[in-house]
């Protein structure tokens, strides 16, 4: 279906009441529901309790935090200050690692990085290089210890892979052919237990790991961290997954306290999305899903209902932000 947005009129129409696997662009949905949620201020990046001499939080799916490409550290700063104990809340079974639909040979690729009730770092490690240093950089460090690497003669340049369970890493390497910077992203094994450890690691000081579900149930306070504007920059220009998945996991925290995408997907559907031509056969934020399905008409009603956004707060719509990926050779290269 191809529309002229001025005139509002269909000029090419074929099939545009089928239902077709939408993929990526199933971003869209997810960029309007989180913008009609989540407004464009700053994320609840952390809920908490207060008791005593103990401070209780737990994830509310943030994705910004420690982020390489957002450094958003203001979550670590509320705790590395806080005087109090500290307790992080196991709520990680709230959400599935990978989505509905995903297949399970993606775990070693940035564009399926598991989705977490706490991401720290984008949940993937990034290992880069410039041409003249002579080690490779790991972050965060910590994985370091976890990387093997050897030589090889049948790979141009370099290749890292993670184990299917555990956070081992391995790559090969040519150095004689290898003449330019690179810089990788290889998803994580998550856990509340490794994201307790790690936490502990950063802040110099314990953080005991607790499952109480009455606290669940409570009202918490809640951190604001990062702009959103930012991340929904970010998912858009490079087709993001990861981000477009911890969005969904925002919006369902904002609306009941808890993580779940399918609880973000029936609200959107129902309040925001009821009047489009044919609902939406919805089941992830990113479009990995192959279950996923929206008609060509529908797609075009969002549009319209889109127009005017702006992911940065530029004075340009969603458009711009979609073609901007074919005119732009970092943002290619990146995707």
């Amino acid at each position: 279906m191809l529309v002229d947005p001025e005139k509002e009129k269909p000029l090419v129409e074929i099939n545009s009441d089928n239902y077709f696997i939408a993929a990526s662009n199933t971003k869209l949905f997810t960029f309007y529901t989180a913008y009609s949620i989540l407004g464009g201020g700053l994320v609840n990046g952390l809920n908490y309790l207060e008791k005593g001499d103990s401070l209780i939080f737990w994830g509310t799916g943030d994705p910004s935090f420690l982020h390489p490409d957002l450094k958003n550290n203001k979550v670590l700063d509320f705790l590395k200050n806080s005087g109090k104990n500290l307790y992080l809340l196991n709520n990680f079974d709230q959400v599935n690692a990978f989505g509905p639909g995903w297949a399970w040979d993606w775990y070693n690729a940035y564009y399926a990085t598991e989705r977490s009730a706490f991401p720290m770092y984008g949940n993937v490690v990034r290992f880069q290089k410039a041409k003249d240093d002579q080690k490779i950089s790991v972050i965060p460090e910590r994985f370091r210890t976890l990387l093997s690497g050897k030589e090889t003669e049948n790979w141009q340049g370099y290749q890292f892979r993670r184990d299917r369970f555990s956070n081992l890493f391995s790559y090969q390497i040519t150095y004689e052919k290898v003449d330019e910077d690179f810089e990788t992203d290889i998803p994580f094994v998550t856990s509340a237990e490794l994201t307790s450890v790690m936490l502990s690691e950063l802040l110099e000081k314990r953080v005991d790991l607790i499952k109480n579900e009455s606290y669940l149930k409570l009202d918490p306070n809640k951190l604001q961290t990062h702009p959103v504007d930012s991340i929904y920059a970010q998912m858009m220009k490079i087709s993001d997954n990861f981000l477009a998945e911890q969005l969904l996991l925002l919006v369902s925290d904002q609306l009941a306290n808890t993580l779940s995408t399918s609880e973000a997907i029936s609200y959107a559907k129902e309040n925001l999305l009821a009047d489009l031509p044919d609902e939406p056969v919805w089941y992830d934020g990113s479009g990995l899903s192959s279950r996923n399905m929206f008609t060509p008409r529908s797609i075009i009603a969002l549009l319209k209902k889109n127009q005017g956004r702006s992911p940065a707060g530029e004075n340009q719509s969603l458009f711009s932000f979609r073609r901007r990926i074919r005119h732009d050779p970092k943002l290619v290269q990146s995707r």
